[in-house]
Formats: structure tokens, C-alpha cells, sequence
């Protein structure tokens, strides 16, 4: 099989709690994210921008969302508010990738989007391939306004996904995956 179907076959998600140091360093982490924003654009309109999360940043802004969450569920058991306060704290880094929507443009929106979700699944399999792990996360907080104002987001801008990255702690098992024959159908006229 070829080197990249490989690459494919083999890609999962590691769960956040489960990446540790090292992140990518700063050289590896240019040559990824380059590479990982080559992605379909009908249009050239780049609908998509990052945002990266790290250090003592990644508990300020789980702090901060962990506010609003218990203005708007006051009853939020403490367990619950801890889990927010460090909900972004367990990868060493964190990308926030933003799809940037063009309302003038002739592009639908749902292309757009698209745009942007290929941004961070790139990340998720370049960091695979440079032998780093990640998850991809959204919850609340990427549909959230007030979020979206934390991160400094236009309202023409909204958060895709948190892309959680590190080096995997543990040894993540496979998961039951579809049956390719189950999903695959050939439309005649």
C-alpha cells in the first residue's frame, strides 16, 4: 500500500487527556499549519484563520468560558466547573481553527465552512504524520457568542474546531470503523 493510504488507514484521534509533551516546535509547527491551509477554496477566498492556545493562555481562556458556564447554569455542580476551568489545559497546544464566511460572495456558506474543516483536519493528519497526536473538539464554547468574543472573533467568524495537539501518552486502540460496503453506492440513470 501506498505510503499515504497508509498514513489514512492508519489516523485516529487521540483524546485530549492523552497528549502530552512535546507539541510540534515552532519550526515544525510553521511546516504543518503551511501545509495544512492547502486546502479546496472555490474561490480563493480563504474563509479560515487560526488561533493558537498555549501555556498559562489555554487555563485563562478555560477560565474565562467556565464563567459563562456557570452564569448560564448556575446549578453546575463543581465537578462540572472544574472540568471547564481545565477543559483546554491537557494537550500542550491547541488550534482554533475559524471559518472567516464571505456573506458577498457567490460561495455558499456550507462551501466555505467546508473550506475551513479541511484547514483542521489537515492539521489532525499532518500532526499524524510528523508522529504527533490530536483531537479535534468542538462543545459549546465553538457555538457560542461570547465565546467567539473571548477569542476576538468578527461576527462574520465562527469557531470550526479546537484542535488539540501533542505527543500520545498512551496507546489509543482503533475504533470499530464502517464497513466501506455499507456506505458505497453507484447512482445509474
Amino acid at each position: 500500500m501506498p505510503a499515504a493510504l497508509s498514513l489514512l488507514q492508519q489516523r485516529h484521534s487521540v483524546p485530549s487527556r492523552q497528549l502530552g509533551e512535546p507539541a510540534p516546535d515552532e519550526a515544525t509547527l510553521q511546516m504543518l499549519l503551511e501545509a495544512a491551509i492547502r486546502v479546496p477554496d472555490h474561490g480563493k477566498l480563504v474563509p479560515f484563520r487560526l488561533i493558537r492556545l498555549e501555556g498559562t493562555a489555554k487555563l485563562r481562556f478555560g477560565e474565562r468560558l467556565a464563567a459563562i458556564a456557570i452564569r448560564n447554569s448556575p446549578e453546575m455542580s463543581e465537578a462540572k466547573q472544574e472540568k471547564e476551568r481545565l477543559r483546554y489545559t491537557f494537550a500542550p497546544l491547541v488550534m482554533v481553527v475559524v471559518a472567516r464566511l464571505h456573506a458577498d460572495s457567490k460561495v455558499p456558506e456550507i462551501e466555505q465552512k467546508l473550506c475551513a474543516g479541511n484547514v483542521a483536519y489537515n492539521i489532525l493528519l499532518g500532526a499524524h504524520a510528523l508522529g504527533y497526536g490530536g483531537q479535534w473538539l468542538t462543545g459549546w464554547a465553538a457555538y457560542d457568542r461570547e465565546a467567539a468574543a473571548i477569542l476576538g472573533l468578527a461576527e462574520h467568524e465562527h469557531v470550526v474546531g479546537f484542535v488539540h495537539l501533542g505527543t500520545p501518552q498512551i496507546e489509543v486502540p482503533d475504533r470499530d470503523r464502517p464497513a466501506l460496503a455499507d456506505l458505497l453506492g453507484t447512482w445509474t440513470p
